[in-house]
């Protein structure tokens, strides 16, 4: 059994797509982030991050006793190996799957995570922000369409953590303005991984958890964004 340490947010989707796609068992452990529960010990004794996802695998690939595992490209290579999918088993494979999730890691995320913050829940808006970090999400949006003009997938020809790992910060085009349609091949490879069932289950757990708009309450503004009065 693995326990998902888990909030309602494209990271955390990241890690429930992955164990619904691999039929792993596992049991939500719900992380309240504007409450500032990732900054409990119990809960920074596996993520010292203080960030979600992270899991503790009961039923490692090695050994007796519980591993857990923080950070979502470090998460994703755990389970892939311990399920043995979603990984190409040949070395040029291995290597595209893992450049393409190191690249959502250190780009894609990061850039729209900035953009959606600047653009949605910055107490100013600073327009210089905003389009600064636009202008780097749309210039990777461009650099994924490339890459998909001339594969099926991010790791070549097959479905792969490096997808799962870009799909859920994909899904937040039409609430950062992003128009899709400008990026066919993105659209495409979009189009297709919103049909896979697991994917799907994945991308539904928390729903209803949301909170769409934590810049309107004082603490959560203050727990999130470091924003005080």
């Amino acid at each position: 059994m693995i326990d998902l340490y888990f909030a309602p947010t494209p990271n955390g989707w990241k890690i429930s797509v992955m164990l619904e796609e691999c039929g792993l068992d596992y049991r939500v452990k719900w992380v309240n982030i504007g409450a500032g529960e990732q900054f409990e010990p119990d809960f920074l004794a596996i993520s010292p991050n203080n960030r979600i996802p992270a899991i503790v695998d009961h039923d490692p690939i090695e050994g007796d006793e519980p591993i857990s595992v923080f950070e979502t490209g470090a998460i994703l290579l755990y389970l892939a190996n311990k399920a043995e999918q979603f990984l190409p088993h040949d070395l040029p494979g291995q290597i595209a799957a893992t450049e393409w999730l190191m690249w959502q890691m250190g780009g894609l995320g990061p850039m729209m995570g900035q953009h959606g913050h600047f653009k949605l829940y910055a107490p100013e808006r600073i327009s210089y922000a905003t389009e600064r970090y636009r202008g780097e999400v749309l210039r990777l949006f461009g650099v994924m369409d490339r890459r998909l003009a001339e594969h099926d997938y991010l790791a070549g020809k097959d479905y792969s953590i490096a997808d799962m790992a870009c799909f859920p910060w994909v899904q937040t085009y039409k609430r950062q303005e992003i128009d899709l349609a400008e990026f066919a091949s993105v659209k495409r490879w979009y189009e297709e991984l919103k049909q896979r069932e697991g994917l799907r289950r994945g991308m539904a757990l928390g729903r209803d958890k949301i909170n769409r708009n934590p810049q309107d309450d004082a603490e959560v503004r203050k727990t999130l964004f470091g924003i005080k009065e």
